[in-house]
């Protein structure tokens, strides 16, 4: 058939052209909507960059697992919204702040980069608040310790989507208090957020009425514990403390166990733990470890469905910041749709606004000082004996309501709240 021409609306094929004509005005108005669309987003794609520990002695905890996460927050997200294009890039800050800062700031002035994710460095955490800040862009935390993210180095672009220090030590700070161990030592690592770790537990013993009979730090990513524990036996606290994390603490907690030091009269508390630790460190070794965590793979039905999700891709069971990491990718890019555009500031108002209702957390908010306000979980590994499944190290001994489980706004020191009250 000839191609319709305009004066043949009212000819005899008037009807088939008339057809022809609106089937293709149609099909331009969509095309240019699309194109319209995507130029509310920069580049016409929303970019997140995920930075972290990719290969080091923090890389079992986040690392490539939290990558995994983010891309299934964007696949699922893009069936569900084909229309919004988003893509995730990849970097290694080597747990070095200048390093991760110089990516951050390329990312934001020659890549496009709209959100940053993970970190779990608080040292490389502090350096990069700050780049966000200059820049407007966002940064959402998942395993960063340090309470100064959310306290005197709170931004108005800064989330906190997993925990800090205190969310960590408060509540087993306060339990094993009143079970009469009140004598605390610590050996913990040497960067912000071991010795940031160390403070605050210090500051609730004391307002428990316990004390602290010493401290000891070692460097990141430190082989030999054998001084320190010889210090944390003779200081003849009832506790010892570990306040570093992933390769540290399974080392560190191994030693222990060849030193003998698990069969003597000093309780072993891990400040801050992870799935992956437990099963590096074995259950026979890391049995009857207490910790905090904000999330565990176990918890419902509707965990355990992303958890095998997960595992089918990492072949691990995921940590509570790979699980932290899915949610605040999701969050973000529903928040985008939401607002129409990756302009940060209609973004974050609609971060605010909207509740984070997902199988990591139910009905959680950012409250002002940029916190999601969660529950969390104190936990205890599982004798091997009563480990029935792989990966299932937990007994949940009490689940932490969020009201409890935060510093109040009330101590908080995020200049965020001061400029809201003036």
């Amino acid at each position: 058939m000839a191609p319709c021409r305009v004066g043949e609306l009212l000819s005899s094929r008037g009807r088939l052209c008339r057809l022809t004509f609106g089937l293709i005005l149609a099909l331009g108005q969509a095309a240019l909507a699309e194109r319209s669309a995507a130029a509310d987003f920069s580049g016409g794609v929303v970019r997140i960059g995920i930075i972290n520990d990719q290969a080091g002695p923090l890389s079992d905890l986040a690392g490539p697992g939290s990558v995994v996460a983010a891309r299934m927050a964007v696949d699922d997200f893009q069936r569900a919204t084909p229309g919004l294009k988003a893509e995730i890039v990849v970097a290694d800050h080597q747990n070095k702040p200048d390093i991760g800062a110089q990516i951050v700031r390329k990312w934001f002035d020659v890549d496009g980069v709209d959100m940053v994710a993970d970190v779990g460095n608080s040292a490389v955490a502090l350096a990069i608040q700050s780049i966000a800040r200059d820049k407007n862009r966002i940064v959402i935390y998942s395993a960063v310790g340090t309470t100064d993210i959310g306290g005197k180095q709170c931004s108005r672009t800064g989330l906190m989507w997993l925990h800090d220090n205190y969310n960590l030590v408060a509540g087993s700070v306060r339990k094993l208090v009143s079970q009469g161990y009140d004598s605390w030592f610590f050996i913990a690592s040497d960067y912000a957020f071991g010795r940031n770790m160390v403070e605050v537990s210090q500051r609730v013993l004391a307002a428990a009425g316990a004390k602290s009979l010493g401290a000891v730090f070692h460097p990141l990513g430190n082989a030999d514990y054998g001084s320190f524990l010889l210090q944390a036996q003779a200081s003849k606290a009832k506790v010892v403390a570990f306040a570093n994390a992933g390769e540290q603490l399974v080392t560190s907690m191994k030693q222990w166990n060849e030193f003998g030091m698990n069969a003597g009269p000093q309780k072993a508390v891990a400040e801050l733990m992870f799935l992956t630790d437990v099963h590096a460190m074995g259950a026979e070794t890391a049995k009857g470890l207490t910790t905090v965590t904000a999330w565990y793979w176990a918890l419902n039905e509707e965990t355990r469905a992303f958890a095998q999700r997960f595992y089918k891709l990492h072949n691990a069971m995921p940590t509570a910041p790979q699980a932290a990491v899915y949610s605040a990718v999701s969050q973000y890019l529903k928040a985008a749709s939401a607002a129409g555009t990756d302009e940060t500031n209609a973004v974050l108002e609609q971060m605010r606004a909207m509740p984070v209702d997902d199988f990591y957390a139910r009905g959680a908010r950012l409250r002002a000082d940029n916190k999601l306000v969660h529950d969390f979980y104190l936990v205890e590994v599982k004798k091997p004996s009563d480990v029935k499944t792989p990966w299932d190290y937990y007994n949940v001994v009490e689940k932490i309501p969020a009201e409890d489980a935060f510093l109040p706004l009330s101590d908080s020191e995020c200049p965020l709240l001061k400029t809201s009250r003036n």
